[in-house]
């Protein structure tokens, strides 16, 4: 059976909490949307902030919505060196125990003491998708991506639910590497 999946490449975001978003941009402010996602219901919103770090700093970083319960900043590792933060490699939205990072907006600034990652590289499959390629939540496969520098990407994690949308998430660090870019199609090997 063919197990084909589209590569969306993931570059620095963010996503804030309802309570940033007020301390950043102003009370009651609600962020707009530029374009959807491969995801529904989430999307690229007009606005930016600045994150800063001990050795580097970041303007122009998108913000990708709607809000949520925590804010965390997503990076490759080499915007990690670049900022001088050392991000764990984790799932999306397991930030305890992360590194920190000051985010600036134009209204105000926000010192976070967790919610810097580097997410780790994924597959979002609908559960209709993940029936028919035989793959559970959470299970950890192993993705060929052509490219010009074709590679086998261990520890990609499934995870499945009726709200997504089949699309497999890796970072510009790994996409570079690999020659991949957006659309282009993965094998699941295994």
């Amino acid at each position: 059976m063919e197990k084909k999946v589209p590569v969306g490449v993931s570059a620095r975001h963010i996503h804030l909490s309802e309570e940033h978003v007020a301390l950043l941009f102003g009370e009651g402010y609600k962020l707009t949307e530029m374009k959807p996602l491969s995801q529904p219901g989430q999307y690229a919103a007009n606005e930016t902030v600045a994150v800063v770090g001990p050795k580097g700093s970041f303007n122009k970083v998108r913000i990708l919505g709607p809000t949520r319960k925590a804010t965390q900043l997503e990076v490759s590792r080499t915007d990690a060196f670049a900022l001088g933060v050392k991000p764990p490699v984790r799932e999306s939205g397991d930030i305890a125990g992360s590194a920190g990072i000051t985010i600036q907006g134009p209204a105000g600034e926000v010192a976070i003491e967790e919610g810097v990652i580097v997410a780790a590289r994924h597959i979002h499959f609908h559960t209709e998708d993940a029936a028919r390629m035989g793959v559970q939540d959470k299970q950890r496969l192993r993705v060929r991506v052509g490219g010009d520098r074709g590679v086998i990407f261990e520890n990609v994690i499934a995870r499945v639910s009726d709200q997504y949308a089949l699309d497999m998430h890796i970072d510009t660090d790994e996409a570079n590497a690999a020659g991949v870019n957006n659309g282009d199609l993965a094998d699941i090997v295994d």
